[in-house]
């Protein structure tokens, strides 16, 4: 009979549980040695290192107790499963309790069996504490020797490394460096501006000073590589930090963020370098896993716009929930390749289907829905390019309006649990045609009839710009950078709300739990504005060059669409606290519903006959606090539609309504849209 070979990898795997016995079996004889050893060491102690004979055969008659009890107490707390190279204080607290229990069982027992009489009681509190000093050395004493003999192998090709910070993530960092020879990390000091840190070590490296003796302890202690182990620095801390390292002509590194560690993206010993992401100066998110969990775990979601930054985003931080399904709907085929590829490898127990689909087409939309009932749908498909969206009207209305509004039909027609829409701070006081498509897409997700009155939960969440998406600033500066320049800025006062991309997404996440939200507009909180000259100027330093001197900035106008600053609320709404960190409702009521209905009918005629002016008034119409110079383009539209109906004559008797230009019988809004 033929026998198949067994392979190496399965032979190793076959004697992984005999090698983990046999340890255990090393380690529990040392044990049943050392035990003995203890006790006589204790009764030495007691007698001054002579033991009166009668006391000595005492010894023999209670050993034999001692070392079942001891035994039988190591292996309740697991002292013979420890890694010792790997003790910590959780191990210590475990070998305290061990030999705590068995000393007390032990007394008890003496006093039970009557060996109490005559027994000197301080042996059995000298054997506790040798105990601990012998078992507890040996532990410590192999950690000690690995760290070391690591720390001596790893030492000729590490950086001199001056830390920046002395808390939690130094130590951590710290502690890591000893462990991994590779890191390429040696500690020779911390720097911290906290005054009470000063002149302390943290693991035996010492606080040098605060970061304004930087220039002077580079030189001192031939620093090599400066590293921020900062968990919670403001932006203005990072601000002043980058601007002290990028002076140095040292390596300037940073430990990765709360969110890549939590994401098990990133170790805290794999240092990367400073980005602009960095100086956001942002707290970590809390996310509350219980409520998002109940909606994705096990549920069938959908994600539009799957490709696109925050949709990408969003697919990775959905997965992690364990969906039964994770649909990815998304019109670009290579981008939603890799995204598809991306998740499959990471959650290969996950079932992804990736849709190629445009959601401006209806039945599309309704088959999508058909076929796999999506519970909770996350809609971010849209089009967002200022500019770019002021000379392509009509697509922004279609993709952002219309486009919203065949999803959502869809979703309530299939009984979808829950529609999210991400929408945009543009959308507020919008003086583009991108920010009042989004605002229409908010008032029909939230206003529309149909969809107020069924039980999909409906919600939209706004923020503000991400940092690294695709079409942002940081891309196009850094290719400028890499260009040799100029840097173009559109005005030195321009401001925008940044957010990473993962921040945005935990926080759309948070914002789509939450039960206060429920058919409310959330607003996440983005901290403070940023001024893009600002952006612009960092940048340039973190690429080693002086803005200005040697790269040079050129402002070239505000562009089409843009303001200054964007807004956070109109004057119709109102901001309220939620249960969640960081995540506002906006209080306002959709209760016009034939204005919402008539004005989609309105968008959508003009849409038909390609009539942009027509499309222009009914957008501004619908988005009556639109500013300039949106506004001012509607108030255009709207004169030269009066022209060109002033030369088509009055109203017929017979009802029909001048309309883009033409004639049209009947008095109705038209109603392609709702059979189409």
């Amino acid at each position: 009979m033929k026998v198949d070979p067994i392979s190496p990898r399965a032979n190793s795997l076959l004697a992984f549980p005999r090698s983990v016995a046999f340890r255990r079996s090393i380690i529990a004889a040392l044990h049943l040695g050392l035990i003995p050893v203890v006790y006589w060491i204790a009764y030495l102690l007691r007698f001054d290192g002579s033991v009166p004979p009668e006391y000595v055969s005492r010894y023999w008659d209670t050993l034999p107790l001692l070392l079942v009890l001891r035994l039988a107490a190591f292996a309740v707390f697991r002292q013979f499963r420890g890694w010792w190279r790997y003790v910590g204080m959780h191990d210590l607290a475990a070998l305290v309790s061990a030999l705590s229990w068995s000393t007390l069982l032990f007394l008890a027992a003496l006093f039970v069996t009557g060996q109490i009489r005559g027994f000197p009681r301080t042996i059995v509190f000298l054997d506790w504490g040798v105990g601990l000093l012998v078992f507890g050395g040996i532990r410590f004493a192999v950690r000690w020797l690995r760290e070391g003999r690591m720390a001596r192998n790893g030492t000729g090709q590490s950086k001199r490394t001056l830390i920046i910070g002395a808390g939690d993530a130094a130590s951590q960092l710290i502690r890591q460096a000893r462990l991994d020879p590779v890191s390429g990390i040696r500690p020779v000091g911390l720097v911290d501006d906290n005054p009470s840190k000063r002149n302390i070590e943290l693991h035996g490296v010492p606080v040098l000073g605060t970061t304004r003796d930087l220039d002077r302890l580079v030189l001192e202690h031939r620093v090599e590589l400066l590293v921020v182990a900062i968990a919670a620095a403001t932006r203005d801390e990072m601000r002043k930090i980058a601007e002290r390292c990028t002076g140095l002509n040292v390596e300037f590194k940073i430990v990765p963020s709360l969110l890549e560690l939590m994401d098990g993206k990133a170790r805290l010993s794999q240092l990367r370098s400073v980005s602009v992401e960095d100086l956001l100066g942002r707290p970590s998110v809390r996310l509350d896993l219980r409520l998002v969990d109940r909606d994705l775990h096990a549920k069938v979601v959908l994600i539009t716009g799957a490709a696109g930054s925050i949709g990408s985003e969003l697919a990775r931080q959905v997965a992690a929930f364990g969906p039964s399904r994770l649909i990815l709907l998304e019109q670009a085929e290579s981008p939603l390749f890799f995204i598809e590829q991306e998740i499959q490898e990471s959650h290969p127990e996950l079932e992804v289907i990736p849709i190629i689909a445009d959601v401006t087409d209806p039945r599309r939309v309704e088959r999508i829905f058909a076929d796999f009932r999506p519970a909770t749908v996350f809609h971010a498909a849209a089009y967002k390019h200022v500019p770019m969206m002021e000379s392509n009207l009509e697509e922004a209305v279609r993709n952002n309006v219309m486009g919203t509004f065949y999803v959502a039909r869809s979703a309530v027609r299939h009984q979808a649990a829950k529609f999210v829409l991400i929408s945009t701070d543009k959308a507020v006081r919008p003086s583009s045609v991108m920010g009042a498509s989004k605002r229409v897409a908010e008032r029909l997700v939230l206003g529309w009839p149909e969809f107020r009155r069924s039980p999909t939960d409906f919600r939209a969440v706004r923020f503000g710009n991400v940092l690294g998406s695709q079409g942002s600033v940081i891309p196009v500066f850094r290719q400028q950078i890499a260009n040799g320049g100029p840097v173009t800025v559109t005005h030195p006062e321009m401001q925008r709300y940044f957010m990473t991309i993962p921040e945005a997404v935990h926080l759309v996440l948070q914002a789509s739990s939450l039960p206060e939200a429920a058919g409310r507009i959330s607003m996440l909180d983005m901290g403070e504005p940023m001024r893009i000259l600002e952006m612009a100027e960092n940048l340039i330093r973190f690429s080693g060059l002086e803005p200005y001197t040697q790269m040079p900035i050129i402002f070239t106008g505000v562009r089409p669409g843009e303001k200054l600053q964007e807004d956070l609320m109109s004057e119709v709404e109102q901001a309220v606290p939620t249960t969640a960190e960081k995540v506002r409702v906006v209080q306002t009521d959709e209760t016009d519903e034939g204005a919402i209905r008539d004005g989609l009918g309105a968008l959508d005629a003009a849409l038909e006959a390609s009539d942009t002016d027509q499309l222009l008034d009914a957008l501004c119409a619908l988005v009556p606090e639109c500013t300039t110079p949106l506004c001012d383009r509607g108030k255009q539209a709207s004169t030269r539609i009066a022209r060109r109906l002033d030369r088509l004559g009055p109203v017929r008797a017979d009802g029909g309504v001048p309309s883009a230009g033409v004639l049209r019988d009947g008095t109705d809004p038209p109603v392609i849209w709702l059979t189409r």
